[in-house]
């Protein structure tokens, strides 16, 4: 009789755990997008002119009801900056809790292949020399030098790792060496850069939003889209990827083409963003890290969880850079590395089990 109620209760024991499991990583997200939206009201409401949360609300929700230059401010002014940090943040969080997961290395993030260090030295051609890839293009100089560079090293690192006999180690070798490359050839330009053209690359290597426009934000905005349901469709098989090579082509995933694909799609994320917003740190490592530690790896959730966390770390940053001097914001690049480094380390350094 015993044994016949075991059996009856722990199907449904399991069910019940199962429903809990999924309703608390719900929850989890509803907290952080709650969180993200507070921290995005009160990054249009600071300023050299503060506003009321109240009034923030009343300029987005009915423009007409605050006076005009409360609606053009807040729309017109801030509100690409801070779609801006929403949507760069999101893009690097996703890059990086990807590239975490074909490359089963937790310090993997789109500084760990050079990608953002491409994008640098891309930009630092345009900003220092006037060097434009696409001759055309000269309006747009910057960006598309550093988008273009930042896509050419993950498309070198592709065909690289198309050779026989390389494996995951080896690509990531292949990335710290693009990264010291870029880091000398950058050096060699501010070497060579009048003192002008020196500050302006400094600048931009620090990361800003200052300079985030509506079309910028659409762009970003666009990518960011497309790419989403592109790994959500592959979300069942990346999380079989975490159990290693083997038991996941037992299951019938195909690793190494799967690892190409996403690697080229996470590369496009990483490159837009910091194409238009220089190179920001932290992001594209710590963010996953969050998620993983508040809903696990099942990319069902882990994946909305990484965007929301690295939108609303990089949103806080954004709101950060306003308040420590006022009338002055810092460079966002700057403010995600003093913050964010100590509070990995304190994450890294109380986690009680490692998921590696």
């Amino acid at each position: 009789m015993n044994k016949s109620t075991a059996a009856m209760t722990s199907p449904e024991q399991g069910r019940t755990f199962y429903r809990t499991m999924v309703l608390r990583r719900q929850l989890i997200l509803l907290a952080l997008l709650g969180a993200l939206f507070l921290s995005f009201c009160v990054d249009l409401a600071l300023g050299p002119a503060r506003y009321e949360l109240t009034e923030v609300l009343s300029a987005l929700l009915a423009p007409g009801s605050v006076s005009e230059q409360i609606s053009v401010i807040v729309w017109q002014i801030r509100m690409p900056v801070a779609l801006m940090a929403i949507v760069v943040g999101a893009s690097l969080s996703i890059a990086g809790a990807q590239m975490q997961t074909i490359l089963s290395n937790p310090l993997a993030s789109p500084f760990t292949l050079g990608i953002s260090a491409g994008a640098g030295f891309g930009a630092a051609l345009a900003l220092a020399f006037g060097v434009s890839i696409v001759p055309f293009a000269v309006g747009y100089i910057v960006p598309i030098n550093a988008f273009l560079v930042a896509m050419l090293t993950a498309l070198m690192i592709h065909l690289l790792s198309m050779r026989r006999g390389v494996t995951i180690e080896t690509i990531v070798l292949l990335g710290i060496a693009m990264v010291f490359i870029f880091n000398a050839l950058m050096a060699l330009i501010q070497f060579f850069a009048s003192q002008q053209a020196l500050s302006a690359v400094v600048f931009w290597t620090m990361g800003s939003l200052t300079k985030a426009t509506w079309p910028k934000v659409w762009v970003s905005l666009t990518v960011l889209v497309i790419a989403i349901p592109l790994l959500a469709r592959h979300g069942w098989a990346l999380t079989a990827m975490r159990l290693g090579d083997a038991k996941a082509e037992s299951m019938g995933v195909r690793p190494r083409r799967l690892r190409l694909q996403v690697l080229m799609l996470v590369s496009l994320l990483a490159s837009v963003s910091v194409a238009f917003v220089g190179t920001i740190g932290f992001i594209g490592l710590v963010g996953p890290h969050i998620a993983r530690m508040l809903v696990g790896e099942d990319q069902r959730f882990f994946l909305p969880a990484s965007a929301l966390c690295g939108a609303l770390i990089l949103s806080v940053g954004s709101v950060i850079s306003k308040m420590l001097i006022p009338g002055t914001v810092i460079p966002i690049g700057i403010i995600t590395s003093l913050v964010g480094i100590p509070f990995f380390l304190f994450l890294v350094l109380n986690q009680k089990k490692s998921t590696w």
